[in-house]
């Protein structure tokens, strides 16, 4: 079952996309938006985990300007926004998101938390702010420069307290594979489980398919090692 609810943040209302699964949940699952809102795409894909038996919500963090859902193409239209995200900002959203799973019974070891895009930087501060059950980011880019007023992922890696997997593409044109080695280096000295997987033939975006740079093999390769990674990793319920 699928719906919306609002939660109250400092800042105003924030809507948050809620599935439910059929059967007793064994798990949660938080899903972080693209640059482009809370679409039919990460709709779809909070619907997906929920079928996999996860408690699913996406918290539309675009919610202090407008909550759009911006077309893929419109590159213009979506700096503002993601220009108005600050780390506190970010981190109040996800405080009321956790809150809300608390108060449905999820403890954070039974908490999952995965992001594609710029919800793959934000997965990777909640794995650094929090101890939940697992995370992973798909592409999150913010690497070796800092984004929303927060550290650069490589600087936030030493701060890792949740079992954390990245996700990315060797042809990514933002985020290079130079970036991504580093990357592997800093999260190697975590204090926890810290993995990255690269993919040869994929492009940032790789994961949706609503997007040109869909790459099925890396896609679905990628989800099967998110599934495995909540599965090792989240108390279950």
């Amino acid at each position: 079952m699928a719906n919306t609810v609002n939660l109250e943040t400092s800042d105003g209302a924030m809507a948050l996309y809620d599935v439910e699964p059929e059967a007793h949940a064994i798990g949660a699952v938080i899903v972080i938006q693209e640059a482009f809102g809370v679409n039919d795409h990460i709709e779809d894909v909070t619907r997906r985990f929920a079928a996999e038996g996860y408690r699913s919500v996406s918290p539309h963090l675009f919610h202090r300007t407008g909550d759009p859902v911006l077309d893929y193409q419109d590159i213009d239209k979506v700096m503002p926004h993601m220009g108005a995200l600050s780390e506190a900002g970010l981190l109040a959203d996800l405080d009321v998101t956790l809150d809300f799973l608390t108060q449905q019974g999820f403890a954070n070891t039974s908490i999952g938390v995965v992001g594609f895009c710029m919800g793959g930087s934000v997965t990777f501060l909640a794995a650094a702010r929090y101890r939940l059950g697992a995370a992973v980011t798909f592409y999150g880019g913010g690497v070796s420069e800092g984004r929303f007023g927060m550290p650069s992922l490589v600087d936030l890696a030493k701060d890792l307290k949740t079992p954390w997997l990245g996700l990315f593409g060797d042809l990514d044109k933002g985020i290079p594979v130079e970036q991504v080695e580093l990357l592997r280096s800093a999260a190697g000295r975590a204090a926890g489980p810290a993995e990255i997987v690269r993919y040869a033939e994929a492009e940032h975006g790789f994961h949706c398919d609503a997007r040109p740079s869909y790459h099925e093999p890396s896609a679905r390769d990628g989800w099967r090692r998110t599934l495995d990674w909540f599965a090792e990793f989240l108390d279950k319920v």
